[in-house]
């Protein structure tokens, strides 16, 4: 037992879990944590943000990255609305963040006095972000709840929780023991495979005349790459990858193929293995056919049959169920002549499609030959960043984060900054239209205070422009609310003290990429465009209209 005040206690408990950085904008509910963090910033580092939403943000970048928990630090009311929208990508995206949030005096919740910052059910909007919150009301009940907080961080699918802690439990002194910490290697083991399942599934493989696997980001939080490599090897069973699952597998792999290619080659398969994956954008906009055997692994039971009634379902971890169905499937050969011929076209034909979408292949490919293999590539909702998600080629896992299902606007440049903490010694571009990167532009001030090295690209078409083209296409060319007037981009990143340059062209952007990689700060680069063709029947062909 230790006499410690709440703030202390939470700071020694983030410190037992491994807790290492924080992202995090201070207040006065929070006076008291802030304190004992200034007491181990040898420790633990706190980067702070010029708006709540980057430090949710920058907390998922971390995590996506590093594969380790990301953690935020906010007051209560306004701050926890703000970091909203950071925890809602990474529910999306089943991204580890803890969200630590003040809250008003212990002895006032829920009595709407009015107290600074009280809104009316703070717990119920973390809630619809987070799969777990809790709340301290005193300092001995803080490391408790802190490794509950990491134990539910590392069971499960991962997403974000919230711990709230008032500022009078912050600010108290008591008795508190620490106790021990959940680390990765105390986590209680996942839940075994069912056996009898993974027989069903290795039979129905072993049957299959033309299987195919599509994977999603279930695979890299189980860091399953390996497992669903060996599995795909042994039967000749062509990858798919979905947006958030890119770089499961490597694109030079000759089994790798990337959403377009999987839209014309799911169709013609006789069983589809579904892993760590939601299976929405096939299910919803891939016309696959009518009684298409499936198998689905997925850690969420909650997932297992959302999107499709799967022939066999397994709820497991994926590493833990594609190494049992490696074993299972030892010595067992797939049947008829190599498929690699016909992967390779279908890669082919993916190719050539995606090239006839200009200007974004050409920028998209200018970014693909200035970042490194292991460069990290953060996409916004934009129309290079459209393009990317089925078409950008990505070598390794953890290195193309998307704001998945939630497409928040915006989201790019501070989940880049984190991502960039996380992986210091990688080079990390995000990639923005102008209108998205508004949305966080102040902190380039972040990145500049903290020597923050990420790349911002923004494309500037004075629009918003998806908006404008859809309202254009659909209304009779009538167009509302979606001009931008937008200031002069390399002079506002000058005036943060960060390089601004300006490129005109795919190799000129190239070239100015390569240079702000050479850099030892933040940059920012902007690229006026005109308006883009519209890449949605490419990525939902069954409502767009698109081809195979």
């Amino acid at each position: 037992m230790a006499q410690l005040t709440g703030g202390q206690a939470l700071v020694q408990s983030l410190k037992r879990e491994g807790v290492d950085t924080i992202f995090a904008l201070p207040g006065a509910q929070l006076d008291w944590a802030f304190d004992a963090l200034h007491e181990e910033q040898d420790s633990i580092r706190v980067i702070h943000t010029r708006h709540e939403q980057a430090t949710s943000y920058m907390a998922d970048g971390y995590a996506r990255a590093t594969g380790k928990v990301g953690t935020c630090l906010v007051v209560p009311g306004p701050g926890v609305l703000n970091a909203g929208a950071g925890l809602s990508t990474a529910y999306a995206c089943s991204s580890p963040v803890l969200c630590l949030a003040g809250q008003i005096r212990s002895n006032l919740i829920g009595s709407g006095r009015g107290e600074l910052h009280e809104i009316k059910d703070q717990r119920a909007v973390l809630d619809a972000v987070t799969k777990w919150t809790g709340r301290a009301l005193s300092p001995g009940a803080v490391p408790g709840l802190v490794r509950e907080a990491f134990a539910q961080l590392r069971g499960g699918r991962p997403a974000p929780v919230g711990l709230e802690i008032p500022p009078d439990v912050l600010m108290r002194r008591d008795e508190v023991a620490l106790g021990e910490s959940t680390d990765w290697g105390q986590r209680p083991a996942p839940q075994p495979v069912d056996p009898a399942l993974i027989r069903q599934a290795a039979a129905l493989l072993a049957r299959a005349e033309r299987p195919a696997f599509y994977v999603g980001s279930g695979v890299l939080q189980a860091e399953a790459w390996d497992e669903l490599r060996a599995v795909a090897e042994a039967l000749e069973v062509p990858v798919v990858m979905s947006r958030n699952g890119r770089g499961a597998l490597s694109a030079r792999h000759p089994l790798a193929l990337n959403p377009v290619a999987g839209l014309g080659l799911l169709p013609t398969c006789d069983l589809v293995v579904t892993v760590g994956t939601r299976f929405l954008e096939p299910s919803m906009g891939w016309s696959l056919p009518e009684g298409q055997q499936s198998i689905q692994i997925n850690v969420d039971a909650d997932e297992v049959g959302r999107n499709v009634t799967p022939t066999v379902g397994i709820v497991a971890d994926a590493r833990l169920a594609l190494a049992a169905l490696r074993d299972e499937l030892d010595g067992v050969k797939r049947k008829g002549a190599s498929r690699l011929p016909e992967i390779e076209a279908a890669r082919g034909r993916a190719d050539d499609i995606l090239f006839e979408l200009q200007p974004q292949a050409s920028f998209a490919g200018a970014i693909r030959a200035a970042l490194p293999d292991d460069g990290v590539f953060i996409c916004d909702v934009n129309q290079i960043s459209y393009w990317s998600w089925i078409g950008f080629p990505v070598y390794e896992p953890r290195t193309f984060l998307t704001s998945g299902y939630q497409g928040t606007l915006g989201a790019s440049y501070a989940t880049a900054l984190g991502a960039q903490v996380g992986q210091p010694d990688r080079k990390v571009v995000s990639i923005n239209g102008d209108g998205g990167f508004g949305y966080n532009l102040q902190e380039l001030a972040t990145a500049r205070q903290h020597n923050i090295a990420a790349v911002a690209v923004v494309f500037d078409d004075s629009a918003y422009g998806n908006v404008k083209r859809m309202q254009r296409d659909q209304f009779d060319g009538r167009t509302i609310a979606s001009n931008l007037r937008n200031p002069d981009w390399v002079k506002l990143a000058e005036s943060f003290g960060v390089a601004g340059m300006c490129a005109t062209t795919p190799d000129e952007l190239e070239g100015s990429l390569r240079e702000a990689f050479e850099g030892d700060g933040p940059a920012l680069i902007t690229v006026p465009v005109g308006e883009m063709p519209s890449p949605w029947h490419l990525i939902y062909p069954k409502l767009f209209g698109g081809r195979r």
